[in-house]
C-alpha cells in the first residue's frame, strides 16, 4: 500500500524483494498524491520501477483543507475495503503515517487483513501525522521501527514485544543500494546549473499549528532571499490541507528569482544526488533527519512539523522565524560546523533494513496474527 513518493521511495528495495520471491505474491494499490498531477504523478516512477499496479484509489480533490481531506479518506476506506474483500491478502504492508494509510489500516482490520507497520514509534508534535501513526499502530499487528526508542514505545502502547522489531531506518539502507547521478547528467536532468552555493528545500504544512500554512512558510521565504548567489532548489509540497497555499507561496518567489527552481517530484536518486551537490536540506521534512545525516550534509530543521523526532548532531534546530533561519543557514558554512558534521552519527542506520523485514514476512505464521492481546508493562 503506498500513498506518497514518500513512502513508496522508502519501500521500493522490500518491494522488489517481495516481487522477485517465487513463494511471495506482490500486489500493489496506489492512492493518495501519487495520483495528483499537482503532485507530480508519482504513479509513474512504480510503474518506470518495473512494478505492476494492480489497483489505483483515486481520492485527492482540487482543493485540499480539512474537509476534503476528510472526504478522501473516506473514499479511499471504502474502494480498499472493496479491493481487500475481493483479492482476500494475507497481509498489508503499510509505511509511515499518511492520512490515506490510516484509511488503508482502517479497511484491513474491518477486513480481517493483518497489518505490518514499518516506522512506528516515533513522534513528531507539530503534525496531526503523530496521532495517526499511534492508530495505525494499535491497529496492526507486526512492528517494522527504526530505533530501541521507538521500539521501546510500542511496546509502551500495548503491542506485543515478540513482533516488534528494531530493524533501521528503510531510507538509510535504500541510500545503500543505489546509484546516485553525477553532477553533470544531474544538471541535464534537473533543467539548471548548480552554484557556488546550493540549498535543497522541502517545506510541508504544520498541521497542528496555530498559523496558516501561508504564515509559516513566509519565514522561510524571507530568510531565503537574503542569500545572494545562492542555488534554490525547492521539491514539491505534500497534500496535507495548506499545501497549496505553500506551492502557491513558493512559485511567486521563485518568479522574482532567477536562480531558484521548483520540482513537483524529483524522485529517490535524483533528490539524493541533489544532497551531494547541495551545501545543506532546508525545511521540515522527516528526510533531512531520517536520511540526511548519512550523507554528512547538514539538516536545517524548521519549527515543530518534527519536534519529537530522534535526531543527528547534525541537524540545526530553528523556530519559524526570518532571522532564525537565517542564522541557523548561515551556520552551516562555519568550520565549527564542519567539525560537527565529521562526528555525526545517524541514529536510524542500521544494515539490510528490507532485507530484514522481508525475511521476517516470509518467516512469519500470519494465521496467528489476527487475534492479538494487550501487553501489560
Amino acid at each position: 500500500m503506498t500513498g506518497s513518493r514518500a513512502d513508496y521511495g522508502l519501500l521500493k528495495r522490500l518491494m522488489k524483494l517481495i516481487d522477485s520471491d517465487p513463494e511471495m505474491k506482490l500486489q500493489i494499490i496506489v492512492t493518495g498524491s501519487h495520483l495528483s498531477s499537482k503532485h507530480g504523478l508519482t504513479y509513474k516512477e512504480i510503474e518506470e520501477d518495473g512494478f505492476q499496479i494492480g489497483f489505483k484509489v483515486d481520492i485527492i480533490e482540487n482543493v485540499i483543507d480539512a474537509q476534503s481531506t476528510a472526504r478522501a479518506m473516506s473514499k479511499a476506506q471504502n474502494e480498499i475495503t472493496k479491493i481487500l474483500i475481493d483479492i482476500k491478502p494475507d497481509l498489508m504492508v503499510v509505511l509511515g503515517d499518511r492520512y490515506e494509510i490510516l484509511s488503508a489500516v482502517i479497511s484491513a482490520l474491518l477486513s480481517g487483513v493483518p497489518v505490518a507497520h514499518i516506522h512506528g514509534g516515533e513522534v513528531t508534535t507539530g503534525a496531526i501525522d503523530d496521532a495517526i501513526r499511534n492508530a495505525i499502530t494499535k491497529m496492526s499487528h507486526l512492528h517494522f521501527v527504526a530505533t530501541e526508542i521507538s521500539k521501546n514505545r510500542v511496546i509502551q502502547m500495548g503491542e506485543e514485544p515478540q513482533h516488534v522489531y528494531n530493524v533501521g531506518g528503510l531510507g538509510v539502507d535504500a541510500l545503500k543500494n543505489i546509484e546516485l547521478i553525477n553532477k553533470a547528467d544531474l544538471e541535464k536532468l534537473l533543467g539548471h546549473k548548480f552554484g557556488k552555493n546550493n540549498l535543497l528545500i522541502t517545506f510541508n504544512p504544520e498541521t497542528n499549528s496555530n498559523l496558516s500554512a501561508s504564515q509559516q512558510v513566509q519565514p522561510l521565504l524571507d530568510a531565503l532571499s537574503y542569500f545572494k548567489d545562492t542555488t534554490l532548489i525547492f521539491t514539491g509540497v505534500n497534500a496535507d490541507p495548506g499545501s497549496l497555499e505553500i506551492l502557491e507561496k513558493i512559485e511567486i518567489f521563485i518568479s522574482h528569482r532567477s536562480d531558484a527552481y521548483y520540482h513537483q517530484s524529483l524522485g529517490q536518486a535524483a533528490y539524493w544526488s541533489c544532497i551531494q551537490f547541495c551545501d545543506g536540506v532546508v525545511g521540515n521534512s522527516s528526510s533531512g533527519l531520517l536520511e540526511v545525516p548519512s550523507f554528512k550534509k547538514g539538516t536545517i530543521n524548521i519549527g515543530n512539523r518534527q519536534t519529537g523526532r530522534e535526531m543527528s548532531s547534525s541537524v540545526i534546530n530553528c523556530s519559524l522565524e526570518k532571522t532564525a533561519i537565517i542564522e541557523a543557514i548561515t551556520s552551516l558554512y562555519s568550520s565549527a560546523y564542519e567539525k560537527r558534521l565529521e562526528s555525526a552519527v545517524n541514529p536510524y542506520a542500521k544494515e539490510n533494513s528490507a532485507h530484514e523485514i522481508y525475511s521476517k514476512l516470509k518467516g512469519i505464521n500470519i494465521k496467528s496474527l489476527r487475534f492479538k492481546a494487550f501487553h501489560e508493562l
